[in-house]
């Protein structure tokens, strides 16, 4: 099961057949509560994994026992109170339990659930995006879930959202049905940052060590082969150093996986691993990138792959 995607868009539709809504700057997720299993929902991620341990304090459905299916986003909120994808970084990738819990306390997450799919054994995803949003608004929903408003000015709610440092707008045609696992044009995704999705298909160790991953070498995946963008050091700290190393330290080759040719001093000293594990990387880069300009690493998208970033 996954969810319907959006498609990248060049300007804010308008009209009164759309609806803008906020583009949060988190961890996409369907909630799925089936009655008479104890009103805990099983959360799926974009690739469809089971991400449920990962979140104790969303997986109870505020609805108890009653049959649903939603979709949304996870957030955390950064030193600033605006959501953040790196903040959650410590929270994706926990299989235990207990971590997950002590971890829930530490670093606080909401769900701000956009779309209601099923509702007491009935199928919603053949009815307008307006029937829908209607009905989710009933639920009344709040706490850890949330239902974050709609817009009908696009170009009004744009403008707010760059002026409060949030990602950006989803602009969603109202008459729009919901297909799983597919991306739509009735919805259309606008950012602000200037923050794209790479392929990891190399490291470099901390000077005057061999082991201790300093910098990653990213790359774009295209028709023509994966095409390189940069090197990736900045924002690469402790804990995010351990993470990608558990990550891509396995998946090391003989060979650079690029299609093109790397430059010598980026080159240099550089273990190429299998390009399978995709990350977020800020830079000061406007579409389209051919070189990264001071990126800085955001963290691991475990959502998606890269065959994803063909799209």
């Amino acid at each position: 099961m996954r969810p319907m995607l959006a498609t990248k868009g060049t300007h804010v539709p308008t009209g009164p057949g759309w609806s803008h809504e906020v583009k949060w700057d988190g961890v996409r997720i369907l909630a799925d509560v089936v009655a008479g299993e104890g009103g805990r929902a099983r959360l799926f991620t974009r690739n469809g994994n089971n991400a449920s341990i990962a979140w104790p304090e969303i997986a109870p459905s505020p609805l108890g026992d009653r049959d649903l299916l939603v979709d949304g986003e996870i957030i955390g909120l950064n030193a600033d109170g605006l959501p953040d994808f790196g903040v959650l970084q410590e929270r994706m990738h926990v299989r235990s339990a207990t971590s997950a819990a002590r971890l829930a306390e530490r670093i606080p997450a909401t769900y701000m659930v956009f779309d209601l799919l099923r509702l007491d054994g009935e199928d919603l995803s053949g009815l307008p995006l307006g029937d829908r949003r209607e009905r989710l608004a009933g639920l009344g929903l709040d706490a850890s879930w949330q239902v974050p408003a709609a817009y009908d000015d696009g170009a009004m709610l744009f403008d707010a959202t760059r002026q409060q440092g949030l990602e950006g707008i989803v602009s969603k045609r109202l008459s729009s049905r919901y297909t799983f696992d597919a991306r739509s044009k009735d919805w259309i995704k606008l950012a602000h940052r200037h923050r794209f999705s790479y392929v990891v298909a190399g490291w470099r160790p901390q000077e005057g060590t061999t082991d201790r991953l300093a910098s990653v070498l990213v790359g774009e995946p295209t028709a023509d082969g994966l095409i390189y963008r940069g090197r990736v050091g900045s924002g690469i700290g402790g804990a995010a150093s351990k993470l990608l190393s558990e990550l891509v330290k396995p998946l090391e080759v003989g060979e650079s996986p690029f299609a093109d040719e790397v430059p010598r001093e980026d080159a240099a000293g550089t273990h190429w691993v299998e390009p399978l594990v995709v990350v977020d990387v800020d830079s000061h880069n406007r579409p389209p990138v051919k070189r990264l300009r001071q990126p800085s690493y955001r963290g691991v998208r475990n959502d998606i792959g890269p065959e994803d970033l063909l799209t």
